[in-house]
């Protein structure tokens, strides 16, 4: 009943946050200078003050901007993210034909940071202070500090255009009619780059994570106990160690999750890969209003999601922990 309650009470808080977040953004944008009606008229190459009058009144930009909000906020309720003023699509059909793209590349590189950063940096904390834990802190420290779009441009002049191992751009290869098994690998063989180049980021960060965080653990009582005890090393790593030096792991994990979607921007620009990130900086350029707050709006609902998925891993890290 508690585990129940405590949902409900996270759940709520959450739409709370969510509408809060809308609010903001919905008064960020209309503050930025432009808007879609005169990137529409400019291009048509119509500066008639009649036109550019009726594209406002089509739009709703002619009513106060308190007005505009309150609507806004109304048709989020309502699940209604409005209509793409340039693509002339509903947002929410625009964002769910994109969203599972976003999802496989932050996905894969999300899993693979975790797994490769907590692998080495528990094999730098066992070796420390010897040339393993030089080389891997180097090596984190590089990924780390290099900025990301160089590296999708250096991965994509390496092993697309030199080597021609993997391809490139895009999200498959244009013209196939592959379907199955054959299609999957096609998709598979795309997302390598894109996914590697925006995992090596989180995953310097989980290794340098680990690696501090497994040798303040190594000096707690509990663990020079099991060594007085004669418990082989490899099993006091990972049962005693590892396993308590998760928590602020589980934290900053749970945290960047969320903020995968926005940090795919520039690895979906240089890969030319179909998904939100993508889909959001072309709305941005247009000013497409509406286009842009749903995709603010549904990268900070994953965001939620995912801080109320780590408090639950926090009771599988440590039992002692309790929801209430």
């Amino acid at each position: 009943m508690n585990r129940l309650r405590y949902m409900s009470v996270r759940v709520l808080q959450g739409l709370l946050v969510l509408m809060c977040i809308a609010t903001v953004n919905f008064m960020l944008i209309r503050a930025a200078p432009g808007d879609p009606v005169a990137v529409i008229a400019g291009e048509a190459g119509a500066s008639d003050p009649q036109f550019v009058a009726q594209l406002r009144e089509q739009f709703g930009l002619d009513k106060p901007v308190t007005t505009q909000l309150a609507n806004y906020l109304g048709h989020i309720t309502q699940l209604d993210l409005g209509f793409s003023y340039r693509q002339q699509r509903p947002v929410l059909e625009l964002i769910a034909e994109r969203l599972p793209a976003t999802l496989l590349l932050t996905g894969s590189a999300f899993v693979m940071s975790l797994i490769f950063g907590v692998a080495l940096g528990a094999t730098a904390s066992r070796h420390a202070g010897k040339w393993v834990d030089s080389a891997i802190t180097f090596v984190a420290l590089v990924s780390y500090a290099t900025p990301l779009y160089w590296l999708a441009m250096m991965a994509v002049l390496v092993f697309s255009v030199q080597l021609s191992w993997l391809p490139g751009f895009g999200y498959f290869t244009v013209g196939s009619d592959a379907t199955g098994l054959a299609r999957a690998w096609d998709i598979a063989q795309h997302l390598v780059l894109p996914s590697l180049t925006l995992a090596l980021f989180y995953m310097a960060v989980y290794a340098r994570m680990t690696r501090a965080s497994m040798l303040e653990v190594a000096q707690m009582d509990f663990v020079k106990t099991a060594r007085a005890k004669g418990v082989r090393m490899g099993r006091i790593q990972r049962q005693h160690i590892l396993r308590n030096a998760l928590l602020p792991i589980v934290t900053l994990a749970g945290i960047q999750a969320g903020g995968l979607i926005g940090g795919a921007v520039l690895t979906e620009t240089v890969f030319a890969w179909p998904g939100i990130g993508r889909l959001m900086f072309d709305a941005l350029l247009q000013r497409d209003y509406n286009l842009l707050l749903g995709c603010f709006l549904v990268a900070a609902a994953v965001a939620v999601l995912f801080n109320l998925i780590t408090d639950f891993v926090y009771t599988l890290v440590d039992p002692r922990i309790e929801l209430g």
